[in-house]
């Protein structure tokens, strides 16, 4: 898929009661499980067994799965629960009546000495088709490599600085939707308002938090 070179091809189909049968999941994600979902692929292995590619200090290899839908919907916790079980950073192209959608969670490891990840934010692309994905392989090495996909995906939300890490990128666009959802919460509390004295204090509050928000 992706163009991606024959030599990082699996082609594997998983069966998707392993993400769940085996642990103490709600009978909801089971549900989840069963109704949106109708197979998982997984399609490709990128690392440096597999192409030219050198190994990364973050990321060891990037798997690439394939989730046919039953519905134009999925429940984002289904692909946490995966992302979750395998200790690797996982490209999700899911396909809906042959259009795709590309997911990619920004995922690092715990500091638990384990291969414990912690799963973060989700970036996804609008539905498309899959040779207009915005995806292409840039780097020399594994964590390079992913770096670029999730810049791809995101697109102007992870538009960095000079110097910035994808970290920093990543910390400072949660930063920024916390920000516009207080604001949006604040924009509630002020029409909802009755009083003079505390609509100006909420507006107060709400100049200063949309200042916070530009110089982001």
């Amino acid at each position: 898929m992706l163009g991606l070179p024959k030599s990082t091809e699996f082609n594997r189909r998983i069966q998707k009661q392993k993400f769940y049968e085996n642990l103490t999941v709600s009978s909801a994600m089971k549900r989840v499980f069963v109704e949106q979902i109708r197979v998982i692929w997984w399609r490709n292995k990128i690392a440096p067994a597999t192409m030219n590619l050198a190994a990364g200090e973050t990321v060891t290899e990037i798997e690439v799965f394939e989730v046919c839908l039953s519905t134009p919907q999925l429940d984002e916790t289904v692909l946490r629960q995966i992302d979750k079980e395998i200790p690797y950073h996982i490209l999700f192209l899911l396909e809906y009546e042959g259009k795709y959608q590309a997911w990619l969670a920004y995922k690092e490891a715990a500091n638990s000495g384990t291969n414990a990840f912690k799963v973060g934010s989700y970036y996804h692309t609008d539905w498309m088709e899959e040779a207009a994905l915005p995806l292409k392989l840039d780097g020399l090495n594994t964590d390079k490599v992913y770096e670029n996909f999730v810049r791809q995906i995101a697109g102007e939300a992870l538009t960095s600085g000079a110097g910035e890490t994808l970290k920093e990128s990543v910390e400072r666009d949660t930063h920024r939707r916390e920000l516009q959802k207080q604001i949006a919460a604040l924009q509630v509390k002020v029409r909802r308002e009755r009083q003079l004295n505390k609509q100006v204090q909420l507006n107060a509050e709400l100049k200063q938090l949309r200042r916070r928000l530009d110089n982001l």
